[in-house]
């Protein structure tokens, strides 16, 4: 027997619901922006924006103040810009699904602040007696992989995965491994005569990696997850 209403008409399939373009959250969309715009204002500037970038030398100085913090602000290029930006795209996502709301976005930028000026630190003390400036987000961003590789195909809820596991760990060697030989070949697209900061990749990395467990247990006093 059909139930379907006198006089009705046939029932018309619903149509699927749309999916967002970009399945990232907005935080990172903007992180990501940010670079390229900050650049785009940067080259406005007389030097280009050189005086922001963290030069070694002035570590027993000043404490490389203020480039240690203002370096990871300007680029050398704009394929520096956007290389960094399409990273931070990806990596900010999951941290960023880890910590939401007002909080969560405050907690995130202090993170990958903080891991950008570790990793300039570390650059710095390797290269102590160089005047050669040191410029771009990589370092930071390099601490959102590195939490990112504790993260991955994990449910926000649960944070990142142990310290010593063992998959984590093998993919945290394998990129640190790989940073080193990429920085000892010296080539990048668009750094023009600026070496390659390796040394600041591999300290972001692993301060990412470290600091994110830590992160996510402070942010548990403050977050509550449903699933």
């Amino acid at each position: 027997m059909n139930s379907q209403p006198w006089g009705s008409g046939p029932i018309q399939p619903q149509p699927p619901a749309r999916e967002p373009i970009l399945k990232v959250p907005t935080v990172a969309l903007v992180l990501a922006l940010s670079m390229l715009v900050l650049y785009d204002l940067q080259l406005r500037l007389p030097d280009d924006g050189l005086r922001w970038a963290f030069y070694p030398s002035t570590l027993p100085e000043n404490l490389g103040w203020p480039g240690l913090v203002t370096a990871m602000f300007v680029h050398t290029s704009w394929a520096h810009a956007a290389t960094n930006a399409l990273l931070a795209l990806i990596f900010a996502a999951p941290v960023a699904r880890m910590l939401p709301g007002g909080r969560g976005l405050a907690a995130l930028l202090v993170f990958y602040m903080g891991c950008g000026i570790v990793a300039s630190l570390g650059y710095g003390i390797v290269h102590l007696n160089s005047d050669a400036p040191a410029a771009g987000a990589s370092g930071a961003v390099c601490g959102l992989l590195g939490a990112g590789i504790r993260l991955i195909l994990r449910p926000a809820w649960a944070g990142p995965r142990p310290l010593g596991d063992r998959q984590t760990l093998i993919s945290l060697i394998a990129l640190v491994t790989l940073s080193v030989i990429y920085g000892l070949i010296g080539y990048a697209p668009g750094i023009g005569g600026i070496g390659i900061g390796w040394e600041a990749h591999v300290v972001g990395m692993v301060a990412g990696y470290l600091a994110i467990g830590p992160l996510f247990r402070w942010s548990r006093t403050w977050t509550s997850f449903t699933g």
